[in-house]
């Protein structure tokens, strides 16, 4: 029976939605102004406490139309709203924009009708999140229209029954016989009243992705957003609204994702009486549609989650929505495979010998998959050419019979198959470009900027995406492969199609991300048995857009386990451990130079979707025999690793350590790891007290045999012994609980 709930109260005119954990409150006011009441924990009952004050404030407009217009202590100007317009008496930041055919970009739109229905209502040609029966969630659907324009708006809530989420994004569509241009639409707006908020966001920068930062709010505009064509390594597309008083395992958080791979926006204001506007979407910047009419235009989903435990509490929202709600296909509860990558053993200089010798080594090791990466296709020796020609490049695998040669040699020793794809991108020094020069992004009669040797297709043209899907399946048709990688190395620029006139090229780089979530749905369908891990050098389109495709992506190129601490950290914070995978490469690190152990780089590795990215032929015979021990490790952990609760303990942007931990789903197991960056000569006997275990029972320390108590080890703790007088330190500990306990 579902516990998702859907009131409409007449005569108080408020929506409630509601399920055990939280409630969502939502109210018709005046003149069919929609208003924001409240988002939190949830309430039994609403009796009207958060009917908004009237007040009579200088230069604050009055709402237009009889009988309200005289009314001077009510105005959208202070308003809590669902969903602002421009330009017709609210002066903060609106949620939409249009320009009509006169040239005016006012907007104003009230209250026409309402639906609520069982189940979730989907999105077409977007990722979102979805139900598996209509008994897991109620929707409302608000419509709202612009009588001027006319123009309807209708602004979909989702509530699940048993998580602690809403989801939301809104639909416009076109009713009148004139075009109207949308200049901005966001697909969330929350208000919220005078409050002391802080907004933690995930900022970074390629190979030092999802930072950390966490900052209070000034009146005034605070924005998070990505203008590169990708989510990006820069900014992720989530923000976190919490007290100041909130901890991991404490406190209030409201999370808002947005489930969308391209330019984002997320826009908070706070206003003059320090009241708050949250802003989520599309970014702006560039971005104009032209809606025909009858014509409909739907925004990107965001998931917004609550959370009365912390940040550890929104983080577990979110890892089990994306993960069971979001992720799709046959590896979505799949136990992913050990990866061994030629990529900094070979880089291009590769032949049938080089990979040959990489099998030989990988598979007594126990390694389950290699991964051919980039350099097998056109004539790829360095990274300016041949992107675009996806066959076969014959003569740099020749001596060991191609690809599919390849391929029966590493399913012969027992592993699965995967290839390297960069489908979106094309060299000048390509037969597709040659062909099809037009295929690029670019504007007419000026100078392509290139970044890394390549430049970008220009995915919004159909005949672009049906090209590179013909070749790709070529391929997968004819070589028998279990994975692929797919990989995205630049950056958007020139974001001009030739294949749209003038006026709509503010549509191309939308039109560029549906263009890639197509790719990505007819390759994924066509090949469910294919398991698809995203990049974008590393982790610069990691969002829940891509997860919706690929149920994994490589969290970044910097292998280096010290950078990596920050990097999983910050990814955990709204992703779950299943889409996040993590490397062993050699040491010195190639992108930090510095100089680490095997046991730090696998205690850091392990804590993801486990693989290598190394020589292994370069390595003496007793890091072989650790490497075999952290792969059988790993098999033995990997369903707790991928699959159990992450909790965060200890943060790397706080100290010199860091700590966190996996739980299964009855509590009865438990993996607590500790990190120590640097040493010292006196060093500190720090504590480490676990979370979220059964306090009266006793867990073992299956290494020692040492018994504690759940609360102990949750109240009192462990010391961080025993303590290597060393750098760049690590360790592992198993618990399980006594098996007489739960009798």
């Amino acid at each position: 029976m579902s516990n998702a709930n859907i009131f409409f109260d007449e005569q108080q005119q408020v929506f409630h939605l509601s399920n055990q954990q939280v409630s969502y409150l939502i109210q018709i006011e005046d003149g069919g102004v929609l208003s924001h009441l409240y988002f939190g924990k949830k309430v039994s009952g609403y009796h009207g406490s958060r009917l908004y004050p009237r007040l009579d404030r200088g230069f604050s407009p009055n709402l237009a139309g009889e009988p309200h217009q005289t009314d001077r202590r009510f105005s959208k100007d202070t308003l809590l709203q669902e969903y602002s317009g421009y330009d017709t008496g609210d002066f903060r930041q609106a949620a939409i924009k249009l320009r009509g055919v006169d040239g005016a970009e006012a907007t104003d739109f009230r209250f026409k009708s309402y639906a609520i229905e069982k189940g979730k209502t989907n999105l077409s040609d977007l990722p979102h999140a979805y139900v598996l029966s209509d008994d897991e969630a109620q929707t409302l659907a608000i419509v709202l229209e612009d009588v001027t324009l006319n123009v309807e708006l209708t602004l979909y809530y989702t509530i699940y029954a048993d998580r602690p989420v809403v989801t939301r994004w809104s639909n416009i569509k076109n009713l009148s016989s004139e075009n109207v241009k949308i200049e901005k639409i966001a697909s969330l707006q929350l208000d919220l009243p005078a409050n002391d908020l802080e907004v933690i966001s995930l900022p970074g920068a390629h190979v030092r992705e999802r930072s950390i930062e966490r900052q209070p709010l000034r009146q005034g505009l605070t924005t998070f957003a990505s203008h590169r064509g990708t989510s990006s390594h820069h900014m992720n597309p989530f923000i976190a609204l919490v007290a100041p008083t909130t901890t991991e395992n404490q406190g209030e958080a409201v999370g808002i994702q947005l489930v969308y791979s391209g330019n984002h926006q997320f826009s908070l204001e706070k206003d003059y009486v320090d009241q708050l506007r949250i802003l989520a979407g599309i970014n702006e910047e560039g971005f104009s549609w032209e809606l025909t009419p009858d014509d409909s235009f739907q925004t990107p989903e965001t998931l917004m989650v609550y959370s009365d435990e912390g940040l550890n509490g929104m983080s577990q929202a979110y890892h089990h929505l994306l993960r069971e709600r979001v992720a799709r296909g046959q590896y979505q509860y799949a136990q992913r495979p050990i990866v061994i990558n030629n990529w900094e053993a070979t880089y291009f200089d590769f032949n049938a010998e080089k990979i040959e010798e990489i099998l030989d080594e990988a598979a007594p090791l126990g390694v389950e998959m290699f991964v051919l990466d980039d350099g097998w296709f056109g004539h790829r020796d360095d990274d300016d050419s041949s992107l675009g020609d996806w066959f076969e490049y014959t003569a740099k695998l020749k001596d060991g019979g191609g690809l599919n040669g390849l391929s029966q040699k590493v399913h012969d020793k027992g592993m699965k198959f995967g290839l390297w794809f960069e489908p979106e991108m094309i060299s000048k020094n390509s037969d597709l470009y040659r062909a099809h020069p037009e295929y690029v992004l670019r504007i007419p009669e000026r100078v392509m900027t290139p970044s890394r040797d390549q430049y970008v297709l220009d995915f919004s043209r159909p005949e672009v995406v049906d090209n590179i899907f013909d070749q790709m399946a070529a391929i997968l048709d004819n070589v028998p492969i279990d994975y692929i990688k797919w990989d995205m190395n630049r950056h958007l620029t020139e974001v001009y199609s030739t294949a749209l006139p003038a006026d709509r090229q503010g549509e191309v780089a939308h039109r560029y991300m549906l263009g890639v979530y197509d790719l990505a749905n007819r390759l994924t369908s066509r090949y469910p048995q294919i398991l698809f891990e995203g990049c974008s050098g590393g982790g610069g389109r990691f969002d829940a857009g891509m997860l919706y495709y690929f149920p994994q992506s490589w969290t970044s190129d910097n292998t280096d386990p010290i950078e990596r601490l920050k990097i999983q950290y910050g990814t955990t914070l709204s992703y779950p451990v299943s889409s996040m995978t993590a490397h062993v490469s050699a040491s010195p690190n190639h992108q930090t130079g510095r100089k680490t152990s095997l046991k730090v780089r696998g205690d850091v590795a392990t804590a993801g979707v486990f693989g290598y990215e190394l020589n292994l032929a370069k390595l003496s015979d007793a890091e072989k025999s650790e490497i075999k021990d952290q792969i059988s490790f790993y098999k033995q952990q990997r369903q707790l690793i991928q699959y159990g609760d992450f909790y965060r303990i200890k943060s790397p942007f706080e100290g010199n350590e860091t700590a966190w931990e996996f739980v299964n789903e009855d509590k009865t197991e438990v993996l607590l790891f500790n990190y120590r960056v640097l040493s010292t000569a006196q060093p500190a006997f720090s504590i480490t007290k676990m979370s979220h275990l059964l306090p009266e029972v006793l867990y073992v320390d299956q290494a020692t045999q040492e018994s504690f108590s759940g609360d102990e080890l949750m109240s009192i703790g462990l010391y961080n012994a025993p303590i290597e007088q060393a750098d760049f330190t690590s360790s592992v500990r198993y618990f399980k609980v006594q098996e007489n306990e739960l009798k």
